[in-house]
């Protein structure tokens, strides 16, 4: 692609996220939303691959139709209350209907089927942009609606950590994986979203940093499907050694700084008298936690039998960036010791 239309198009991604950001009208941010949106079709298209454009088709469809619904939940509201702004969004109608439109934008079960299917057909990159910044804009809003659908939420949440496990359970292909694994985390920053704004965005961040580890591994070793994942150790012994500890931080184990956020969460839902939901999304994590498992085993403890053809690439210098790997990696692995000192600025 032109560097100068990927530079407008970047831009674009992010002044659409922006506008979302600073909005206090609904007409506003449904322009951001729309901006984020038409700015990233392009991006998903750009190899022209048969797939890439049915996941673009099926991306614009899912965005499209969830903006509409949006814009006729904040018109119901206007019309209803009289309010455009976002924060008198009072009425329960227009409330549920816009919490369902943005849960579509961002893949909260039962909406998400769009989601697996999008990221599978397009690049890691992409991937990647889709997973974390595509996340942002819709997200903000949701923090910013009134709690008058507790229930609703609740719902969505829990649904979203038991498909996101139970989904990714029998897959083969990493990216659609990784694309489950958005949708069990994002159910649990949703669990948690009406009890502690600042807890939900923070397990956002720290699975931001994962999710970046992960992408950035998997496109340094251009690794498809597990089975690809054996001739890791030939290609990046010292990366190859280190992945499973970021695979462990994405299933929320101790010491590892993926357990930060599910530890909170559980706490934070005790505190409020929500046991029976603590237990089913700690028991969720269990079923997400068994395909990481499997990501690590195919990486660590198999042997591709096609040994000539794995050592060969070993012998070529990588052109990848790494400082960003190594960052995002160290980040996502030794975070937890500052967990006491997260706490009290998020309290701040």
């Amino acid at each position: 692609m032109n560097p100068f239309i990927l530079t407008t198009l970047l831009f674009a991604l992010g002044l659409g996220t922006t506008i979302t950001f600073a909005s206090s009208h609904w007409l506003l941010a449904w322009m951001g939303l729309e901006i984020n949106t038409l700015a990233i079709l392009p991006l998903m298209a750009q190899h022209h691959h048969p797939r890439a454009v049915e996941a673009t088709t099926k991306y614009f469809i899912a965005q499209a139709t969830a903006a509409a619904v949006l814009l006729f939940a904040s018109a119901t509201n206007a019309w209803l209350v009289g309010q455009w702004d976002i924060l008198q969004m009072t009425h329960p109608l227009p409330v549920t209907l816009i919490t369902l439109a943005l849960a579509l934008k961002i893949g909260l079960a039962p909406l998400h089927s769009w989601l697996p299917e999008v990221i599978q057909g397009v690049d890691f990159t992409t991937g990647l942009i889709l997973s974390t910044w595509q996340k942002l804009a819709p997200f903000i809003l949701i923090l910013q609606l009134q709690p008058t659908n507790s229930s609703l939420l609740l719902a969505l949440g829990i649904a979203s950590t038991l498909v996101g496990g139970w989904g990714g359970l029998n897959q083969t292909q990493l990216r659609k994986i990784l694309a489950y694994s958005s949708i069990a985390h994002l159910g649990w920053m949703t669990l948690v979203l009406q009890f502690s704004p600042s807890l939900a965005f923070l397990t956002l961040i720290i699975y931001f940093t994962m999710t970046f580890s992960a992408f950035l591994v998997f496109k340094l070793n251009n690794a498809m499907n597990i089975n690809s994942l054996a001739t890791s150790w030939a290609k990046t012994p010292v990366i190859t050694a280190l992945v499973p500890l970021i695979l462990l931080s994405l299933g929320g184990l101790p010491p590892l700084t993926g357990f930060m956020s599910k530890w909170l969460i559980l706490q934070e839902l005790t505190k409020h008298g929500l046991m029976p939901l603590a237990t089913l999304a700690a028991l969720s994590a269990l079923l997400s936690l068994y395909f990481y498992l499997r990501l690590a085993y195919a990486l660590t403890l198999t042997t591709s039998p096609n040994t000539l053809i794995g050592t060969a690439p070993w012998r070529h210098p990588t052109s990848h960036l790494t400082l960003s790997l190594s960052t995002s990696t160290i980040a996502t692995i030794l975070l937890l010791p500052l967990t006491p000192t997260i706490v009290m600025l998020l309290t701040l």
